[in-house]
């Protein structure tokens, strides 16, 4: 747990999005990458809607997505005090709207309680804490492994939605069946969204979405491949077009659109 503030020798300020943002991140800890870029690419946020952040570390996916959608008005929540405020100041450096409470999913300020959102997004630490490799920092261990189970970050996320709303999460693609169990709980509607490193090998993470208080047919939808080629060759970018312009730009990166369902007579 990180509490006391990251001193300006202690920080880099990196950009993000080709240039479009530019965070402030710890030399030595938690330090945003690729997940938190495409998990805000993927909301279908509209200007005017409001956004809530789970566990916001140090505000990239909450950058990303305000910039490209310019008019949304972006909440998020951390536990780390010195992540809190940097993710505020990323918020406020990049000209964008938005507060960063410090506090845990399981006591909520009641400036968040009091809201529903059109949006909840996460990316919950990929590891329990009994099977996370501990890696050099406390900050950055608290980022990667948490005692809260996924069942509590979705509940969190469900009870804070409009009717209608959507919740995104992102995570390792080991931990889906406990995902799908917790979202299928509260949420409908769901679609799973798999992300391959390489067209031949399995998923290595996942999208999960789903709405609250909507019923539809679960879709499992084609692989999203993050680079070319079946194997790693020689050194240099190898991501493919699409992903490329999501990490490079401000471009949305929506979901596969759901095929309407065909009517089929009735077996006789």
């Amino acid at each position: 747990m990180r509490a006391e503030p990251f001193a300006a020798e202690d920080l880099t300020r990196n950009d993000f999005l080709g240039g479009a943002v530019r965070l402030w991140q710890p030399k030595d800890g938690y330090r945003a990458g690729v997940d938190p870029v495409l998990l805000a690419a993927s909301i279908p946020a509209q200007p005017g809607q409001t956004v809530l952040e789970l566990g916001c570390g140090g505000g990239a996916a909450l950058a990303c997505l305000a910039t490209r959608v310019r008019g949304v008005t972006c909440a998020g929540v951390e536990k780390q005090p010195a992540y809190a405020d940097l993710a505020q100041r990323n918020l406020d450096d990049n000209g964008l709207t938005g507060v960063v409470h410090c506090a845990d999913l399981a006591a909520l300020p009641e400036a968040v309680k009091s809201q529903r959102f059109d949006h909840v997004i996460a990316n919950p630490p990929y590891f329990e804490d009994f099977r996370a490799v501990a890696p050099r920092s406390q900050d950055r261990a608290v980022s990667r492994s948490g005692a809260l189970p996924l069942e509590t970050w979705v509940s969190v996320a469900s009870r804070r939605l409009k009717p209608g709303g959507v919740a995104t999460f992102i995570q390792r693609a080991d931990r889906l069946p406990e995902l799908m169990s917790a979202f299928f709980a509260c949420l409908g509607a769901l679609e799973l969204w798999p992300i391959h490193p390489r067209s031949a090998r399995p998923a290595r993470l996942v999208l999960l979405r789903g709405r609250k208080e909507r019923r539809a047919a679960f879709i499992a939808h084609p692989p999203l491949v993050l680079h070319c080629g079946e194997t790693h060759e020689k050194d240099g970018d190898s991501y493919t077009e699409t992903v490329s312009k999501v990490l490079r730009t401000p471009k949305p990166l929506p979901f596969p659109e759901r095929m309407p369902q065909v009517n089929r007579p009735a077996r006789r």
